[in-house]
């Protein structure tokens, strides 16, 4: 792995593309995730982006933000008079391209001094996202955010098998992901289950009935298709997640699987489709989700 330490000049970026439905800003404490050469490193996006892996390969590479927590408090009353001045919340989505609670995170502390920063400063609405049980150690920081702005914890989790044959393990099991939403929504945090991008499922029935009994707030699907930022998830079929999938169910790699799911787990909990489900917008159980497109 080569971790390379940077400055940041910034660290909200103006919010664009999928995310702009979503939130005002985007905020990203590392570039590159440790998670890269994981199950949820083989579909991420941002293994794409060149401007950001700079020709390294996804997975071996970490630069660390280490005045992110300096740069946010210098930027963030511009840029939340700026989000307020486009009529909207000043809405962080923590994080979009890398997870906040990497390995990485144990050395550096990058994502808690942000936290913290956040407390002397906190935004309208956070967003916080990751694959990793870690963010656990920072329970009582998150815990007292939320009483400070609305916040919002969203664990991916995509769906209710361990791994897919073909692929590298996830960077934490599926059951210490769902204890973690469990705590969260038991302190009363709004907690989300995302599966994204969606996986095929063995039992949705029980799964969906299963996350309700834990109380979390909703679930969001998302599907590679359009998910990646494509209408027909070109960047994903160039990697090995669509054949993973389609090994084990055919039908999982058709945008019409992740309406059938939406339909199922809308019987149990509610449903928030792709950005929408991201922003927030979840539809209450036994009616229709739909998503940003209007695909039902």
């Amino acid at each position: 792995m080569e971790i390379t330490e940077v400055r940041c000049r910034s660290i909200l970026t103006r919010a664009g593309g999928y995310l702009k439905s979503v939130v005002s800003h985007s905020l990203n404490p590392y570039v590159g995730c440790g998670f890269g050469r994981s199950a949820c490193g083989v579909a991420c996006y941002v293994r794409h982006n060149p401007w950001l892996a700079r020709g390294r390969a996804w997975g071996e590479f970490v630069d660390v933000k280490i005045n992110a927590a300096e740069t946010y408090l210098q930027t963030c009353s511009a840029e939340k008079s700026w989000a307020h001045k486009q009529s909207r919340p000043f809405a962080i989505f923590f994080s979009s391209s890398t997870d906040p609670w990497q390995p990485l995170e144990k050395t550096y502390r990058i994502t808690r001094g942000l936290l913290q920063a956040m407390r002397r400063h906190p935004p309208d609405r956070l967003i916080l996202q990751t694959h990793s049980t870690a963010a656990r150690e920072d329970f009582s920081l998150i815990a007292e955010l939320a009483r400070q702005c609305d916040l919002a914890v969203h664990v991916s989790v995509e769906g209710d098998r361990e791994r897919l044959p073909g692929l590298p393990p996830p960077p934490c099991s599926l059951n210490g992901r769902l204890n973690l939403l469990s705590e969260f929504a038991t302190a009363g945090i709004d907690a989300v289950a995302c599966l994204s991008p969606l996986h095929p499922m063995k039992n949705p029935e029980a799964f969906f009935e299963s996350l309700a009994k834990r109380g979390i707030r909703g679930v969001v699907i998302d599907h590679f298709i359009l998910g990646d930022g494509t209408p027909d998830g070109a960047r994903t079929r160039k990697t090995a997640l669509p054949r993973a999938m389609a090994a084990v169910d055919a039908e999982s790699v058709r945008l019409s699987y992740r309406d059938e799911i939406a339909r199922i787990a809308g019987r149990y909990l509610p449903v928030g489709i792709s950005s929408s489900g991201f922003a927030g917008n979840f539809v209450a159980p036994g009616k229709p989700a739909k998503d940003n497109a209007g695909l039902k």
